[in-house]
């Protein structure tokens, strides 16, 4: 029996380590360095028809209907009018039990969590050192614990210490000069807005999407993106990002970006900068990346969670048939989707008039164009 080492127990972490358990071939231990896993209760995630045919593989189609929505369009508005621009049907890539998928992100992380037994994560193990020595792979943690692993997995997150000891500290993420706003809306306070849909609103410098993550309390998700620059040690600082004076400073810079009906309703706010990856670490045979600690996206088309769970189930099914095209496949997958969201990000923020003109009436074209949508969304959501 061959052993998996996975450190961080996050989406990609918990998800690969859902696959190997069905294969009797293979021991799973994940190591997390928290002492338990968070479930932030409230918050929404979105998943694509891709990750959820693979996530209905370890039965994720038998969670409660009303844990998770699925919305049927996108409608787009322009920020400083309020207006509707256009709206996009993303019905169209689901099938009867494969829908685009809106839900708090805690439901899915506890699934995730409640199919594996509780001896397979081990909780306050930060790695210290990672060695290799011929086939196999010797992790030390801060509690001066050894294991030994045939395979290793890397999960821990765009920041990720593993991705830092294999390389030196070579690979770093960037700060892409925008500040991520995190938190939750009543559906009372949601005027004028179709709320079957997401709700995406794009404006200078700023882009934000209200979704519905619960079929039955009413509650909608806030996640919105705005351009703001920050000094070398605002960054190092990152306290700061949870100060009362920060995040009012946010939201007053936002006051003419978001309506008063939204902004003054916007309940747990929180602020947090958002880093990107700018380059690929190619790791030995049997030391692998997963999830953000592979690559992080702009935060703009959607995919972070989706692709956590692709690459993880890519990597389960190159480990398991002895393969080695994950990395150049995962990479020319990778680079597909970093182009698309940085041309949304681009198009979302537009601030030139002639720029927004032409942006508009894009989106009114381009939403309604199947083979324009087949090539753009249905490249990856078909997957």
């Amino acid at each position: 029996m061959k052993k998996i080492g996975i450190i961080g127990a996050g989406i990609s972490g918990l998800f690969v380590a859902n696959l190997f358990k069905e294969n009797p071939n293979y021991q799973v231990t994940i190591f997390e360095k928290k002492h338990s896993i968070e479930l932030e209760e409230g918050y929404g995630i979105q998943l694509s028809t891709n990750s959820i045919k693979l996530l209905n593989k370890i039965g994720f189609n038998e969670i409660e209907k009303r844990k998770k929505f699925n919305p049927e369009k996108i409608d787009f508005y322009d920020i400083k009018n309020q207006k509707k621009i256009s709206d996009l049907n993303i019905s169209e890539y689901n099938s009867e039990d494969c829908k685009y998928t809106t839900m708090k992100r805690s439901i899915l992380v506890e699934f995730l969590k409640n199919r594996l037994d509780d001896q397979a994560i081990k909780y306050e193990h930060s790695i210290e050192k990672i060695e290799k020595k011929n086939d196999q792979i010797n992790l030390t943690f801060n509690n001066n614990q050894n294991f030994i692993c045939d395979h290793l997995i890397i999960s821990d997150g765009i920041f990720s210490k593993g991705k830092s000891l294999i390389s030196n500290n070579q690979i770093q993420p960037t700060y892409n000069n925008c500040i991520a706003i995190r938190g939750k809306i009543p559906s009372v306070n949601l005027s004028n807005l179709n709320e079957m849909n997401i709700s995406l609103f794009v404006g200078p410098d700023f882009h934000y999407v209200i979704y519905p993550i619960d079929n039955s309390a009413g509650e909608f998700n806030f996640i919105g993106v705005l351009k703001h620059q920050l000094t070398a040690n605002e960054l190092k600082n990152y306290s700061l990002f949870e100060e009362k004076a920060f995040i009012e400073g946010i939201k007053n810079k936002s006051q003419n970006k978001i309506s008063s009906s939204i902004l003054s309703n916007i309940n747990n706010i929180k602020c947090f900068p958002v880093f990107v990856s700018k380059d690929f670490h190619k790791s030995v045979e049997n030391i692998h990346l997963v999830g953000d600690a592979f690559f992080a996206f702009p935060p703009s088309f959607a995919q972070g969670a989706s692709q956590s769970i692709e690459g993880a189930s890519e990597l389960f099914e190159s480990i398991i048939r002895s393969k080695t095209d994950y990395y150049i496949n995962r990479v020319s997958r990778v680079k597909m989707i970093n182009n698309r969201s940085k041309l949304n990000q681009f198009a979302f923020h537009a601030s030139n008039p002639i720029i927004v003109f032409f942006r508009n009436m894009g989106l009114k074209i381009l939403t309604k164009n199947k083979k324009f949508l087949e090539n753009y969304l249905g490249k990856i959501y078909n997957n």
